[in-house]
């Protein structure tokens, strides 16, 4: 297990018992516990009466030989998927429809604004009758356009919108996977997973800055929340890309760079 620094799933404490816990799971203000244990590898998982809610612990170890202790989810990193030479799929009766309708939307510069772009995707989510959702806001739709809008005219074009779809859908399949109730939500633990499943790989504090960000006051996230997370999350690693030129995980902005990246965000 050392070095694997990945969220453990359900499953790993489902099959696996713990050695040691506290003896009693009560609301105070304080709990200590103490133990021996034999020399191994331990997963220690602090957590708070009420779920949603922040506390402070504090470990104490004492080893006859050095010890090696380490975060969890340490490192912020994307998935960036290699595109292959004539992989081009051909279009599907989804794409026509959509062509069709961008076509009549968008006139004849064959551009449209996020007025325009959320009407052709209500258009289209609207008859997926399997996932319920009252549709994007124009909100999302602005994000949206800033994540695809490569030109910098705050519209987009056939190809920019072709784009946008595929990883609509791409995020719409992750959604519908999590979302097994087909209530039209997901919750913050099921979020973290949908999170890492799309190829963003965060720490707990961006974790919980998601769900306060984007949950409801039950924890839950609709979807359009979730594709709206994404695409900020999308845009954000591109743009941070763009100006980590060396690849070193660090830039450098001065103030007008970083309000342009933010505000348009």
């Amino acid at each position: 297990m050392h070095g694997n620094k990945q969220h453990l799933q359900k499953d790993f404490f489902l099959y696996n018992a713990s050695k040691a816990r506290s003896k009693t799971y009560i609301n105070m203000r304080e709990v200590s516990e103490r133990f021996r244990l034999p020399p191994s590898e331990y997963v220690i998982v602090p957590s708070t009466y009420e779920p949603h809610q922040e506390g402070e612990f504090i470990l104490r170890v004492f080893s006859e030989k050095r010890n090696l202790s380490e975060d969890v989810e340490n490192i912020i990193s994307v998935d960036r998927p290699v595109p292959r030479p004539g992989d081009a799929d051909p279009e599907s009766e989804e794409q026509q429809q959509f062509r069709n309708i961008f076509k009549q939307i968008a006139g004849d510069d064959m551009e449209i604004c996020a007025d325009e772009l959320m009407n052709i995707l209500n258009t289209v989510v609207n008859k997926h009758k399997d996932l319920k959702t009252q549709g994007f806001t124009l909100e999302s739709c602005r994000s949206m356009i800033a994540l695809m809008d490569t030109d910098g005219s705050g519209r987009l074009n056939l190809q920019e919108f072709h784009h946008l779809w595929k990883k609509i859908k791409a995020w719409q399949k992750i959604f519908k996977h999590y979302d097994t109730d087909q209530s039209g939500t997901i919750n913050s633990y099921e979020m973290r997973n949908a999170v890492n499943d799309a190829g963003f790989h965060l720490n707990s504090q961006l974790y919980d800055i998601i769900t306060m960000r984007y949950a409801d006051k039950y924890m839950n996230i609709n979807f359009d929340s979730f594709i709206c997370c994404f695409v900020r999350l999308e845009g954000m690693f591109r743009a941070f890309n763009a100006f980590d030129k060396d690849g070193d995980g660090i830039i450098k902005l001065n103030v007008l760079e970083w309000l342009q990246l933010t505000m348009y965000a």
